[in-house]
């Protein structure tokens, strides 16, 4: 009997493997072929977000006001789907490839594609009743409100689009496929690009449907993704087929991947919720600090999406070696993934923290702002790396069925914020202390996630 391996545990007889790279194959060379496409797919949804501001833009202040208070929603279903959610479908289903059941893989499948059509339908259900109210808490008002409820009433309506297509992607890339649902994402991005600037800004025959039309866009590019990777799956070309037929929905599968999924669900809202209590500390220090702290806080956020593709790599790596007993694999694989991210975003870090204007001077020339810009860029960018070592060390955790101690990471960073400004708000610290602050969070956040991981004892499935 193989005995299972723990952290700092030894195994008496070494698991058998199956022919398969990703048991098999030296990690790092497997991981960086896992992450590039991934990392592909992720530059190009940049390149969307940019494309589609710039088109909005065109439509006017308002129009660009109004999608700029939608966004965050649509980022956070996003992160909720695609990292959260889809971080436990692809766990469950890569355990069992592991461990050599195929059937049961196939069987997640299906109960993977029924969690992310319920939970699309009810964000749909969500935004369409209480669309008004959110958006109005968050500070819309006059016409921008009633422009965000246009978008919003395409886009967030047809959210059970967004929430297939990354599921898909995720049962996908669970048997440790990333090309497949990277073409997918990239042709569903194109085809946002292209109908989301036909429609919104109405092109020779085509009328111009302003944010209804670039909310289409997304809804219509999404929806081919997930027809796109429906068919793949149905099709036998994938490792494993889905099914609807003679598949019985039971419990215990559903626990399987909401075990990992649900717990993970709740780091993207302590993130979010982070940011929000950023934004409102920082604004009280004037608009010059507050947009000086934007400009350094968006380099920061395009710089997930580096970990988010080394991430998802992991998971698959991770979830088959628990799968098939070898937890000290997994282990490496998981501090392997979390040494390349946290080099590329370091050294990111580094760089922008010895010459700020390399990022700010882009986006500003006010001399308050760029003050402010370079400060938070110098303070906090040595910090960077902890972020990249935490990221993912979450998903490989995702992998190992126990992300529990990386959530608690976020936690940490969370009170780190909310305690240490309220703290220095009350005693009027000036506003260099708060973005040190922010580099005391991050470093929080690396180190707990790094201890939570090193901490908890990883095991086989049984």
């Amino acid at each position: 009997m193989t005995q299972v391996i723990a952290l700092g545990g030894t195994a008496a007889t070494p698991p058998i493997r199956p022919a398969n790279p990703l048991l098999n194959a030296p990690i790092l060379p497997t991981l960086v072929r896992l992450t590039l496409p991934n990392l592909a797919a992720m530059l190009v949804m940049a390149a969307v977000a940019i494309a589609e501001t710039i088109y909005v833009g065109m439509l006017g202040t308002t129009q660009l006001a109004a999608i700029a208070l939608v966004f965050p929603m649509v980022m956070l279903m996003q992160m909720l789907s695609a990292g959260a959610m889809g971080g436990g479908v692809s766990s469950a289903i890569s355990r069992a490839l592991g461990a050599g059941d195929g059937a049961r893989a196939a069987a997640l499948a299906l109960h993977a594609l029924t969690i992310g059509a319920v939970a699309g339908l009810v964000f749909s259900v969500l935004f369409v009743a209480f669309g008004r109210s959110i958006f109005t808490m968050l500070g819309g008002q006059g016409a921008v409100l009633e422009q965000s409820l246009v978008y919003a009433g395409v886009a967030l309506a047809g959210a059970i689009v967004i929430w297939l297509v990354n599921t898909l992607a995720s049962i996908v890339r669970g048997t440790g496929n990333m090309r497949v649902p990277s073409v997918a994402i990239l042709g569903a991005s194109a085809l946002q690009i292209v109908l989301g600037g036909s429609l919104g800004l109405g092109i020779g025959p085509i009328p111009r449907f302003g944010l209804a039309g670039v909310a289409s866009g997304l809804v219509v590019g999404y929806a081919a993704g997930a027809a796109a990777l429906l068919w793949f799956l149905r099709s036998g070309r994938a490792r494993i087929t889905l099914r609807f037929a003679g598949v019985p929905l039971n419990r215990e599968m559903f626990s399987d991947i909401l075990r990992v999924g649900a717990v993970a669900a709740f780091s993207p809202l302590q993130t979010v919720l982070t940011v929000l209590i950023l934004t409102r500390l920082v604004a009280s220090f004037g608009t010059e600090a507050l947009a000086g702290y934007g400009i350094g806080a968006r380099l920061e956020f395009l710089l997930v999406p580096i970990a988010f593709a080394v991430g998802v790599a992991c998971v698959p790596m991770v979830g088959m070696a628990i799968g098939a007993g070898d937890v000290a694999r997994a282990r490496r694989v998981a501090w392997t993934g979390a040494c390349v991210s946290a080099c590329a975003i370091g050294l990111i870090g580094l760089v922008v923290a010895a010459a700020p204007q390399v990022w700010s001077a882009h986006f500003t020339s006010d001399p308050g702002v760029l003050a402010a810009a370079d400060l938070y860029l110098r303070l906090a960018g040595p910090a960077f790396v902890f972020v990249g070592l935490g990221l993912v060390l979450y998903f490989a955790s995702q992998g190992a069925g126990k992300v529990l101690g990386p959530v608690l990471a976020a936690t940490v960073r969370l009170l780190v914020i909310a305690v240490g400004g309220l703290a220095l708000a009350i005693n009027g610290a000036p506003a260099w202390t708060l973005f040190a602050l922010v580099a005391v969070s991050m470093v929080a956040y690396g180190a707990a996630t790094a201890a939570a991981v090193h901490f908890t004892p990883w095991q086989a499935r049984a």
